[in-house]
């Protein structure tokens, strides 16, 4: 009694940690989604807020909000690019590194247009600008530069995997059609040399002379060819009896 009690009690225990367990594991995957839910609201409402800035905002102001907006979509548009592409081309691994290195330099330059964006004295945001312009345009180069490639590359391989398959589709279309080769094998085109041969058969067939028959007169039917076979001196073994000749007495 006290071992199967025992039984049930870590059968028990065991339950309650895998319900715990997945439990646990739903709440994450919750979380997970209501953060990224959140997150895109956030960045959605930003970027309306931007692009509706750009146009209202009159001279640095404006200036800044584009900046911002620039950078935002080119390193979002790379960042998608070589995440989708990892999942089928490893080699995008490396591209992955450096662009994880540049968005450090872009999150740094988020920041300070930002910062910037909210400051009052005009003077100051006007000084900064060709600096901040300068670097978003080295930033935003360098994050068109990668996507192009990873784009490039998998139109190539996408053009080379097609060619392919169509040489494929090619080779398998002739040999579902076989038979028109074996139609053509069966009904050859008459060759030259054939109208003597059906000549030659054609005597054979009505007894002319020149088809195994003698050319001159007098001159009968071929004898049939010796076949090797002589029952007087047919070989043997030793203790077979050599068949004599019947008397006449």
């Amino acid at each position: 009694m006290e071992a199967a009690a025992a039984i049930i009690a870590v059968i028990c225990a065991l339950v309650v940690a895998f319900a715990v367990i997945a439990m646990v594991r739903a709440v994450r995957a919750v979380k997970r989604g209501v953060d990224r839910t959140v997150t895109q609201a956030r960045r959605t409402v930003e970027d309306t807020r931007l692009k509706a800035r750009q146009y209202t905002a009159p001279g640095a102001a404006g200036e800044v909000a584009q900046l911002r907006l620039s950078l935002r979509t080119s390193m979002r548009a790379t960042q998608e690019v070589l995440r989708s592409g990892m999942a089928d081309d490893s080699s995008l691994s490396e591209s992955m590194a450096l662009f994880e290195r540049l968005s450090a330099h872009g999150r740094e330059l988020e920041e300070d247009l930002r910062k910037l964006e909210t400051e009052p004295d005009r003077d100051r945001v006007a000084a900064r600008l060709p600096d901040l312009r300068e670097r978003t345009e080295r930033i935003t180069h360098s994050a068109d530069s990668l996507r192009w490639a990873a784009q490039d590359r998998a139109r190539q391989f996408a053009d080379d995997d097609l060619t392919l398959l169509s040489e494929q589709i090619r080779m398998e279309a002739g040999a579902l059609r076989h038979w028109e080769d074996e139609d053509e094998a069966a009904s050859p085109e008459p060759q030259p040399g054939a109208k003597p041969q059906a000549r030659a058969t054609d005597r054979a067939a009505t007894g002319a002379p020149g088809a195994g028959q003698g050319s001159g007169p007098g001159v009968g039917p071929e004898r049939p060819a010796i076949n090797g076979r002589n029952d007087r001196w047919q070989a043997g073994y030793s203790w077979q009896k050599t068949k004599r000749p019947e008397s006449t007495a």
